[in-house]
């Protein structure tokens, strides 16, 4: 008889304790700050479990006051931390940001840019490797996530993404965000074109198309980067204001179909977080069999609803509201714009339709 997987998706990657500024300006210009947490892998972990997957975020984090929080905080959201390492040596991971969308270069113009100043350096998470994760306990999952963050991490971090990419008995479909920082990628002193290895090894990839052409040097849209990643059996080209376009293989075949969705409008108040959103939304979807168009509006839904709230961690939209909104046609899809509230004003509807 086959095996059930405990979960329906484990999550793998550090999370930190934000400092998001009181007011607006520059960070050497504000007086004070409020306590948040942010990680790509944690982010979508609490998003999917606000919609109703069974979720585990696996990690490291510093037996620290920090620590607690990012263990208590995630726990709160329906996450099992239960596998969670403390590190008894090395600190928990914080950093400090202003609003707006992370830099793709080193010379991105500042206008609308964030300001993030990270302090992980040797941190706890950094020391996950395949001696101190337990490899064998991630296969217990129907989806592994991971993101191309942990890769610039360390050494170790590396070591450990590469025997989780790698083709293995037992191993679960493996979702991968490449998430290029890159400052972080500067700082660690490799080479980005790493991520291009990583996301080959992966069932389920979302790049930017900003990321390609900034740690690949892939430009000429979706299909150019498809060229680059041919293997995994779905790779999702995230387009900005226009879209997402998903390359999906056909079984026994090596073509593929394509299903592209423009983005929502969405009345913004804070930029970080969507990318996340989205591949919750995504994953979501895919867990349920929903067919490719859906779940990429689902990714969209999920994405409006971290951009109309400040900080990383939004609520999702209630499955039957996200359900109708991805049932939409062309037409209703294309006349919607979502605003802050938008998903908890129409939650309780939703629910009673």
């Amino acid at each position: 008889m086959p095996t059930v997987a405990s979960t329906d998706a484990v999550c793998l990657g550090e999370s930190m304790v934000t400092f998001l500024p009181s007011q607006p300006g520059r960070l050497a210009d504000v007086p004070s700050f409020d306590r948040a947490i942010g990680g790509a892998e944690s982010n979508v972990a609490c998003a999917l479990a606000g919609s109703g997957c069974t979720v585990r975020w696996v990690s490291r984090v510093g037996a620290d006051g920090f620590g607690d929080h990012l263990v208590e905080t995630i726990a709160a959201h329906g996450v099992d931390v239960g596998l969670v390492g403390r590190d008894q040596v090395r600190p928990t991971g914080i950093y400090f940001r202003t609003e707006g969308e992370r830099p793709t270069t080193m010379d991105a113009p500042q206008g609308g840019v964030a300001e993030v100043v990270y302090y992980r350096s040797g941190s706890a998470a950094s020391a996950m490797s395949p001696r101190t994760v337990d490899v064998g306990a991630l296969d217990d999952t129907r989806v592994l996530h991971l993101s191309g963050i942990t890769a610039a991490l360390s050494g170790d971090c590396l070591e450990l993404m590469r025997v989780l990419t790698a083709p293995r008995a037992g191993r679960p479909l493996v979702s991968f965000d490449v998430n290029y920082r890159v400052g972080l990628w500067e700082r660690a002193g490799r080479d980005p074109a790493l991520l291009l290895g990583l996301a080959r090894g992966c069932d389920l990839v979302f790049v930017g198309e900003d990321e390609a052409a900034a740690a690949w040097g892939v430009t000429g849209g979706p299909a150019a980067v498809r060229a680059a990643s041919p293997e995994p059996g779905v790779l999702i080209v995230k387009q900005g204001e226009k879209g997402a376009t998903a390359f999906v293989r056909r079984d026994g075949e090596g073509t593929d179909v394509v299903v592209s969705v423009p983005a929502l409008r969405v009345d913004v108040v804070g930029a970080v977080g969507a990318g996340d959103g989205f591949a919750a939304g995504v994953i979501s979807a895919t867990l349920r069999g929903l067919p490719v168009r859906e779940r990429l509006r689902h990714g969209h839904l999920t994405a409006a609803a971290a951009l109309t709230v400040p900080g990383d961690l939004a609520e999702p939209p209630a499955r039957p509201l996200a359900d109708r909104l991805a049932a939409l046609d062309d037409e209703e899809w294309g006349r919607l714009r979502l605003g802050p509230g938008w998903n908890t004003a129409n939650a309780q509807k939703a629910n009673e339709s």
